[in-house]
């Protein structure tokens, strides 16, 4: 057996996967939970002083709201086993995470978390892709 097949049938890569799409379901899920408390009250998240990223809370709460809603829905997929869902899941992650750097003032225990639930859910579906695609190579 290879290296690329011992890694494709690795149940830390397929656990890693799963676990990256309820990661991205439950993260979706806190972020539409912030998006609407930004939408419905501006007194919800401190105010930031000189911030060079500063936006209104209630444009954080639209964009917290529309990716949140994204995410979620790309967790259902990568739930499901598709393979465009952990594609996408990469790329959402990625602008989680640049997102909640951006939101790092307004709550920055929260964001550091979220920025640490991306940064995984990148390698894990990295880490899957690369199994898949060795195991399609073999």
């Amino acid at each position: 057996m290879s290296a690329e097949t011992d890694r494709a049938s690795s149940p830390w890569v397929s656990g890693g996967t799963l676990f990256a799409g309820v990661l991205m379901l439950v993260n979706g899920l806190f972020g539409m939970i912030a998006g609407i408390a930004g939408i419905g009250e501006d007194d919800v998240f401190g105010q930031v002083g000189d911030y060079a990223f500063k936006l209104d809370v209630n444009a954080w709460g639209w964009i917290h709201l529309v990716l949140g809603i994204v995410v979620a829905l790309t967790g259902c997929g990568i739930l499901t086993g598709n393979v465009w869902a952990r594609i996408a899941g990469v790329v959402l992650a990625v602008l989680v995470v640049m997102a909640n750097f951006l939101w790092l003032p307004y709550v920055p225990l929260w964001a550091l978390i979220s920025i640490a639930i991306g940064v995984f859910v990148i390698w894990a579906l990295c880490s899957g892709l690369a199994a898949d695609s060795g195991q399609e190579a073999a």
